[in-house]
């Protein structure tokens, strides 16, 4: 099944026709050692007028996001760590706290949020202003691609994978963005985006500059030493970006036995020292519950306040938000 959301069918090939310049008198390309010197002599003509296009869509983005006051990413350097998990309770934590609260799920290739919340059949809907997104539990507004999708079908690409990597990364990245320039969110305190897994030069990072005013990013980590290695990656990586790190979220810090309730390490790792070694605060830390994984995997949420797991990531969410009125009270005072 081919991917054709939105306005993607109308979207020009993102191509450039290059022309070699002739190399300098008595030297020769074979010879030519240096690439930059290389790089430095090609020309190329813009017919597809892709930085006119790319430019508009981040303008569309903009205005599409204006009425969001907070924008948070929340990513990780390793997969399975619960990423997807604890971003859709954060956002159910903030909906509690009376906030208004969107839900981006970004990840093109195993996109699951709608699964999660119980919207898995349900689209966006096409309005002469743009696509206005379905309303989750406890009316979280959740745009995903997986509305796109069928139950099982994977997103496929048209053109020269097997050729290009780098096609195949800028198409990718061109669906994004059209994606998010597309989507209607209103007036909102918070957008928290899921954003697919991955450390260093990966797409995380990148996904996360298009969107604009970013608050910062949440990063999701569990106790394994094997993932807290890549987290510190991720992280760096991040800051160099310029996207403020507010803190870490350990997952699948414990087993909470759904007979009795007791809880026992399932990793032996040191959490606490990678974020003194990182400047990072600890935001909280979050027991493997099967029960509750369960009600998420069969689209049936658990919503209620009062049970233990629920209630960490309620203090969770008040801490994110004492940070973002810090960040807003300096950023007054400066």
């Amino acid at each position: 099944q081919d991917l054709n959301p939105l306005r993607l069918t109308d979207l020009k090939p993102l191509c450039y026709r290059t022309t070699l310049i002739s190399p300098l008198e008595g030297v020769t390309m074979a010879i030519e050692k240096d690439l930059k010197s290389i790089l430095g002599k090609l020309k190329y003509s813009d017919d597809a007028k892709v930085v006119a296009q790319i430019t508009e869509q981040m303008k569309q983005v903009q205005a599409r996001m204006a009425g969001i006051k907070h924008k948070l990413v929340v990513m990780s350097g390793k997969g399975g760590v619960g990423k997807s998990m604890t971003t859709v309770n954060l956002a159910l934590a903030l909906a509690r706290q009376h906030a208004r609260v969107g839900l981006l799920d970004v990840d093109l290739n195993g996109p699951c949020v709608p699964r999660m919340l119980g919207l898995r059949g349900r689209s966006l809907t096409m309005t002469p202003e743009g696509a206005v997104p379905p309303v989750g539990p406890l009316g979280v507004k959740v745009a995903s691609m997986d509305f796109f999708l069928g139950a099982t079908s994977p997103v496929r690409w048209k053109g020269p994978m097997d050729l290009s990597p780098v096609w195949l990364g800028l198409m990718e990245m061109n669906v994004i963005r059209e994606f998010l320039a597309d989507v209607v969110w209103g007036e909102l305190d918070y957008l928290l985006a899921d954003l697919p897994p991955g450390a260093a030069a990966d797409k995380p990072p990148v996904i996360a500059g298009f969107i604009p005013d970013l608050a910062g990013a949440i990063v999701v980590t569990t106790p394994s030493e094997v993932a807290s290695d890549v987290v510190q990656k991720s992280v760096t990586y991040a800051r160099d970006m310029g996207i403020k790190v507010f803190g870490i979220v350990e997952n699948m810090s414990e087993y909470r036995c759904p007979s009795c309730g007791e809880q026992n390490e399932l990793f032996e790792g040191n959490t606490d020292a990678m974020c003194e070694a990182l400047d990072l605060p600890l935001l909280g830390r979050i027991p493997f519950d099967r029960k509750l994984a369960r009600t998420f995997d069969k689209g049936e949420p658990l919503l209620d306040e009062s049970y233990p797991t629920i209630q960490r990531y309620q203090d969770i969410a008040g801490r994110i938000r004492t940070l973002l009125d810090y960040k807003r009270v300096l950023a007054e005072k400066l």
